[in-house]
Formats: C-alpha cells, structure tokens, sequence
C-alpha cells in the first residue's frame, strides 16, 4: 500500500481526506513552480497548466488533485487568493 498524506481545507469545518503522497508531491511541486514562473495565476489558467505539465504519465484526475493540493496548500499559508479577484487568482504566501 502506497504511503498517504492527509490534505487540509482552508475552511476548518470542511472534512479532510488523504491522498496519495507521492501524487500529491508531484501536483504541489508543479503548483510552486508555476506560480514561482507566472507571479500570479487565474485556477483556471493553473489547471490548464498542471494538465499540460503532467500528461500523460499522471494517473488520475489532474483537475481533482490540483483543486484538493492548492485547498490545502492555502489551508498551510503557501498559497493564497488575491483578495475580490475574479475569475480567482493565486499568487505564492511572500510572508511563509
């Protein structure tokens, strides 16, 4: 059985869940560099480019797991929504 991680939700009363550690290494390292890359990026614009960066060796839901590690990424202060943004953009914590 492969090794788990929990992920957080930045909203404390959502359940968590566990996901696979090595899927979600791969999808948090490919949402630090692309922000590290663009400064700030639409989720939309994120998941169109973890898409591109991860096929087709990725098994599973690309859009799944980069929506459940950028929850969690918030929920650890990496990763944060740029305040009445729309569509939502995400930028890196500067203060982490």
């Amino acid at each position: 059985m492969s090794e788990r991680i929990e992920i957080l939700h930045p909203d404390p009363t959502k359940q968590t869940t566990t996901i696979d550690k090595k899927k979600y290494e791969v999808v948090k390292d490919s949402i630090i560099s692309t922000l590290e890359e663009r400064e700030s990026i639409t989720f939309k614009e994120l998941t169109d480019e973890l898409s591109c960066r991860l096929k087709p060796d990725f098994e599973g839901s690309i859009a799944w797991y980069c929506t459940s590690v950028k929850l969690d990424l918030e929920a650890r202060g990496i990763v944060e929504r740029i305040p009445r943004s729309r569509p939502q953009r995400l930028v890196l914590n500067q203060h982490q």
